[in-house]
């Protein structure tokens, strides 16, 4: 059991884990610097605009939401559809429907539809978690020896220049940095030894703190040591420069409200509020998991809360925000206790973007990947692969699916497509066992055990098939609830054609049945060669609808 897991009762306010949220609010800081600006950068958008949504996304958000762990800010599923929008409408037309985008969302939490994430099978959610394990690892390997070719928080598998994630790995290693690739081999050892370091009031300093002021003070020295060393500003945190608050405030930009009639602002912002509004309820159904309390958060409060969040974020000229699982993990990897740890890093974005630029700018991108490279292993341990494997084929397939699909498209297309395996094997596993066929010297019991609808054709269809000619059938239906038409009319049409094969057929019916078959077995009359045949329902029973043959099925 880990440390987090055996703390027994969950935190009881926002202020009651203060000294294990203030550490972990600062690891999500250092994390979140890098992924906002990358994220910008992908966007078409202006740098400031990333850090806007993550100081939103942190201070605002997080006030609103009841998720206890969740940290909100710009995503990179978004990236591209943000993108698209800037290059379509303009940036301050596109904060227009950034602010309508949080509008919608802010409806959809008001009319509780945050339920639809409670729908996505649990093989499904620890796929989901697992591949972003997975992906966080692969794609922070390039940035641990150096080559920052990719912008920090890429999810997608294809790059703008045709690379993908694997063929961005081996151009990493032949062109690694040496300064880059000994900061992470340091830090990586420094990650490993400091939990056994902790002592007394150490024992609330994260490693993952301890990594990035060692990643620091190591690119501090190695030029020292020779100027061949020294790292370039593409492997350091690039934050923008300000000379104090009245350079942040000429830097925003507000919407424009005179394109309010343009049809494509109002299709930019339904796409918008949709695509984050399900991002944000498959990570907090992730993040939920993660959380060693086992606390469940209200979706609708954090629809709610994204929606004001993503008002506020285009009115002062940030992105969309979404609740991220990246940041997020690693806020619980960092012993994040209550809201208050996500809402220090949103103090913290604005404190670092305002008077702490220049010292943040001196932090080694291959020191924040060593963080991220452990928190992707937590999330995806052998451990888990083990488990899944044991569950049966039923819970590994969408499991591993999703993982793979997460891996070579995106987080929301990945997902999506691990939802449609799990439904394909939840179905097949409700079916299994819903006809049974039992026989004897004398007569076919076929018992139907459970409902059955259309994905019971074909094998209802080799049952009767099989029944040879001049046989006795029951067919033993009283339990079900549901049969769908398309069942209904094969057993109707086996009636038809038993008499003809000197089949005698029973069939035990439940009372609510007699009508419903009644109603369908007019369709069957008009188009009956024999239309003064007596109808099928009625067939092998008497008025009431109880079977002719006295014996009961077995």
């Amino acid at each position: 059991m880990s440390e987090q897991a055996s703390r027994g009762k969950a935190p009881g306010g926002l202020f009651s884990e203060v000294r294990r949220d203030l550490p972990a609010g600062l690891v999500v800081f250092l994390v979140a610097v890098p992924l906002c600006l990358g994220i910008a950068q992908a966007s078409s958008a202006p740098l400031l605009s990333g850090l806007i949504a993550g100081i939103i996304g942190g201070l605002l958000v997080s006030a609103l939401s009841k998720s206890e762990l969740s940290v909100s800010g710009p995503a990179a599923g978004l990236a591209v559809i943000v993108a698209t929008g800037i290059a379509q409408l303009g940036f301050r037309t596109f904060l227009l429907a950034v602010v309508l985008g949080g509008v919608i969302q802010l409806l959809l939490g008001l009319l509780r539809l945050g339920s639809i994430a409670h729908f996505f099978p649990n093989a499904v959610i620890k796929g989901m978690l697992a591949s972003i394990g997975v992906l966080i690892t692969l794609k922070q390997l390039p940035h641990a020896v150096g080559y920052d070719a990719d912008w920090e928080g890429d999810d997608a598998f294809f790059g703008p220049d045709g690379h993908n994630t694997f063929t961005a790995i081996v151009d990493a290693f032949g062109a690694l940095s040496p300064t880059a690739t000994a900061i992470t081999l340091l830090c990586f050892t420094a990650y490993l030894v400091w939990p056994k370091l902790q002592r007394g009031p150490l024992n609330f300093v994260p490693p993952a703190l301890v990594v990035v002021v060692m990643g620091g003070l190591l690119a501090a020295l190695a030029p020292m040591l020779s100027a061949e060393l020294a790292l370039s500003a593409d492997h350091l945190v690039s934050l923008p420069v300000l000379a104090g608050p009245g350079d942040l405030l000429d830097a925003v930009q507000t919407p424009e409200f005179a394109a309010l009639s343009n049809p494509a602002v109002w299709t930019t912002a339904v796409t918008l509020a949709i695509v984050a509004s399900i991002e944000t309820l498959l990570s907090l159904e992730a993040v939920d998991r993660l959380d060693p309390h086992r606390r469940i958060s209200p979706p609708n409060r954090e629809l709610v809360a994204q929606g004001v969040g993503n008002v506020v974020s285009g009115m002062v000229g940030g992105l969309p925000v979404t609740s991220v699982i990246v940041r997020s993990s690693a806020n619980v990897a960092a012993g994040g206790e209550t809201r208050l740890s996500a809402m220090v890093h949103g103090l913290l974005l604005f404190l670092g973007v305002v008077f702490f630029a220049a010292i943040l700018n001196q932090i080694p991108l291959a020191a924040l990947a060593v963080v991220l490279i452990f928190v992707g292993f937590k999330l995806t341990p052998p451990s888990l692969w083990k488990a899944m494997w044991k569950a049966g084929y039923a819970q590994f397939i969408p499991f591993a699916s999703t993982v793979a699909a997460v891996v070579v498209t995106d987080l929301l297309k990945g997902t999506l497509f691990g939802l449609l395996v799990g439904v394909v094997f939840a179905i097949r596993e409700q079916q299994r066992g819903a006809i049974v066929v039992v026989k004897d010297s004398t007569r076919t019991l076929i018992r139907i055990t459970k409902d059955l609808t259309f994905l019971n054709k074909a094998s209802l269809k080799e049952i009767l098939s099989e029944i040879e000619d001049g046989a006795t059938v029951v067919i033993d239906r009283r339990v079900v609830d549901f049969v769908d038409d398309d069942i209904e009319e094969i057993l109707l049409d086996f009636e038809d054609n038993a008499e003809e094969r000197g089949i005698r057929v029973q069939m035990q019916l439940s009372p609510r049945d007699l009508e419903r078959r009644a109603a369908l077995e007019a369709t069957h009359v008009q188009v009956d060669d024999d239309p003064d045949e007596p109808p099928a329902a009625n067939r092998g029973h008497d008025a009431a609808g109880r079977p002719l043959a006295a014996e009961s099925p077995a």
